[in-house]
């Protein structure tokens, strides 16, 4: 056989594991002859590459069930105990790194604060460092890979450099400074895009392949999912739905122009707008999460500080519903989900007057047919999804 033989023999075995590796993972515990249904090879084919993953210790066989005149068919699942994976979000108020098997049940956590509310490169790349080898130290299976999801758009020339201009990072190298403290495989992309692959695969976008993914915290940003992935644009900075201008010489924003929808509905600019509202101080800027906390707290009080808070919130909900609106109207997805630690944190009292404000922007219908629901995965989705990144790998590559 030529060389060229060869090679389009082990893509063929390769693709084939891919495929039914993947059943087995989102699908299983499956029978060999519900793989050859769902993937359509052959039964010699599918006893093959069953073979090949069973000897590897890759799927292990998870009971039986009775088949119709025959023999109970053996189900097969994926050994999630094989390998283990790390996600990480550096975000702007801690950096979180979580250890999960391959099924992606978490086994570890820890988080590394944020000095001084800042991601100085400096302090970003060590406490990443340090955090990585603990959770490292402790894994019990091969760590197959580490996603991190990060602020800020990211590119790949070849090594991973982000451009986050609203933490002051132009072209920071960050893979390449990580890889001086670590030789696992290094896969990072942005967080909101990391957020919505965890929701697509586990959450709020599972039976959808059109949706808008919104992240809130600090800031706000998005990531569009178009027949089931991604769309970056021509420069991967697709989703910068936080730097939508939304008022004409309007607030100014952090990316250092005025009037971005993020200048209005971030975790920052809400505790800065309401601390204008009120004349005072009287939430810890530099605690956002309790700072945002004290101001829906507030909102259900009487007195000055009450209608104040009720006025930031309000404002917000009719930003974020136009916002949405835009969307809508712009890219006609099935679902709009809300997530990240602030998002959830506003959603569930400024939800109903979202929805309101979106309803009378849309156009009626594309309004009809799109929802918009909370993400379902909590605040950890972005370190969630960035562990999927090595696990996506892995299966695509059939092991």
């Amino acid at each position: 056989m030529t060389d060229e033989g060869r090679r389009n023999v082990r893509d063929l075995r390769r693709a084939n594991r891919a495929r039914l590796l993947r059943q087995l993972y989102f699908h299983g515990p499956l029978s060999r002859q519900d793989l050859i249904q769902a993937t359509g090879l052959s039964s010699a084919s599918v006893s093959n590459v069953v073979a090949d993953l069973l000897d590897a210790g890759l799927v292990v066989e998870a009971g039986a069930v009775e088949s119709e005149g025959g023999r109970p068919r053996i189900l097969l699942r994926v050994d999630t105990s094989c390998f283990e994976v790390i996600g990480i979000d550096v975000g702007e108020t801690r950096i979180r790194l979580e250890r999960f098997d391959l099924g992606l049940g978490e086994l570890a956590a820890l988080d590394v604060p944020v000095v001084g509310g800042s991601l100085d490169p400096e302090s970003v790349v060590p406490g990443i460092a340090s955090g990585l080898a603990e959770l490292v130290a402790g894994a019990e299976a091969p760590v197959l890979g580490v996603g991190i999801g990060v602020p800020g758009i990211v590119q790949h020339q070849p090594f991973a450099v982000i451009h986050g201009q609203t933490v002051g990072w132009d072209a920071f190298p960050l893979e390449e400074l990580l890889r001086k403290h670590t030789a696992l495989p290094l896969f990072i992309d942005n967080g909101a895009t990391t957020l919505a692959q965890a929701e697509m695969w586990f959450g709020a976008g599972r039976d959808v392949d059109s949706a808008v993914f919104l992240l809130l915290g600090s800031g706000a940003g998005a990531s569009v999912i178009a027949d089931g992935a991604p769309f970056r644009g021509s420069t991967t900075s697709a989703g910068e739905w936080g730097h939508l201008n939304v008022q004409y010489q309007g607030r100014l924003c952090r990316c250092g122009s005025r009037g971005c929808l993020e200048a209005y509905v971030g975790a920052e600019a809400i505790i800065a707008r309401y601390q204008e509202a009120v004349d005072a101080a009287v939430v810890d800027a530099a605690d956002e999460e309790g700072a945002l906390r004290s101001i829906l707290a507030e909102a259900q009080q009487a007195g000055p500080a009450g209608d104040a808070a009720r006025a930031v919130l309000d404002e917000t909900a009719v930003r974020i519903g136009i916002g949405i609106a835009n969307v809508v109207n712009f890219l006609n997805p099935q679902r709009v989900i809300i997530g990240g630690w602030a998002g959830l944190a506003l959603a569930p009292s400024l939800l109903p007057r979202i929805r309101e404000v979106v309803r009378e922007h849309a156009l009626h219908l594309p309004y009809s047919l799109t929802s918009i629901d909370l993400g379902a995965l909590g605040a950890d989705a972005v370190a969630l999804g960035a562990a999927t990144l090595p696990v996506a790998r892995f299966l695509e590559a059939g092991a």
